[in-house]
């Protein structure tokens, strides 16, 4: 059997393998790489990352972080109890941490590991601008984000060698496709994708900081600060990883109903807005 039909072979059966599904969209998503593997990984660089860090403990602001944090955690675990996920969370182990760094910037790992840089708080400004970011980064866990995007890269690099494999005869052709790949690829499906992962985080984030009694609403203005800050200086958003902060804080306004909505299943019913 040719190389390339074996390659093919592998690819289809590679996706009809490994898929899952999101409980919080309902979507299939590739998941090549499993988070038995993901997990421990991810532990390990994030205690490396707070080793070599300068970690704030103690403030005002590191308590809020993790106060928060574990207000929109519980709430996700709410969540998914309440719509049958009840162990979906078990290999999860949460921590919040603080960092000094002027950066405007908070991640999460796999596995619910999270950093706020100093740099963010003046413009999260409030508790339910913090609960805004937390959420958004909560999101990325549940929605096994880190683990779409490791498997879109093999993807990528799978259709790379399999470009190669079917043009080897024509030493012409394979040049200009690998010429165009990589950026038409980047451009055309891992960007968009990457977008795509911010906006869900976007959505599930509203609603958990909702569930957690926060305003979803503030996470319009907490767009509206970032855009302000920015000075006008992002990428066009076709060309970013991320939407745009105006694509965003339209789509807060409009799912932010919807968020307030699924937390009145829960018994909450005011918002903390500040």
């Amino acid at each position: 059997m040719k190389t390339k039909t074996l390659l093919s072979l592998f690819a289809v059966a590679a996706f009809a393998i490994a898929c899952t599904t999101n409980p919080f969209t309902g979507k299939k998503t590739i998941a090549l790489v499993p988070n038995s593997q993901i997990l421990p990984m991810a532990f390990q660089q994030y205690d490396q990352f707070l080793s070599e860090n300068d970690v704030v403990t103690g403030t005002v602001d590191s308590r809020r972080i993790k106060s928060i944090g574990q207000k929109i955690s519980s709430a996700s675990e709410r969540w998914l109890t309440a719509n049958g996920y009840a162990g979906y969370l078990k290999d999860y182990s949460w921590d919040y941490n603080l960092v000094q760094d002027d950066a405007v910037n908070a991640w999460c790992m796999p596995g619910g590991k999270i950093v706020f840089y100093t740099g963010i708080m003046p413009i999260a400004q409030t508790d339910a601008g913090v609960a805004a970011i937390m959420g958004h980064e909560v999101a990325h866990a549940l929605a096994n984000h880190g683990q779409q995007r490791m498997s879109a890269g093999q993807v990528q690099a799978l259709g790379a060698v399999a470009g190669n494999i079917a043009l080897a005869n024509n030493p012409e052709n394979q040049q200009m496709f690998n010429q165009y790949y990589g950026v038409g690829s980047q451009l055309g499906v891992m960007l968009p994708f990457s977008r795509g992962h911010e906006s869900e985080a976007d959505k599930i984030g509203l609603t958990l900081m909702a569930i957690a009694g926060y305003e979803p609403m503030a996470a319009a203005g907490l767009w509206e600060r970032m855009k302000a800050n920015s000075g006008g200086g992002a990428p066009p958003e076709f060309m970013s990883t991320h939407p745009s902060s105006d694509t965003r804080i339209n789509n807060i306004t409009g799912w932010a109903d919807d968020a307030k909505a699924e937390a009145r299943k829960f018994g909450v019913t005011s918002f903390k807005a500040n």
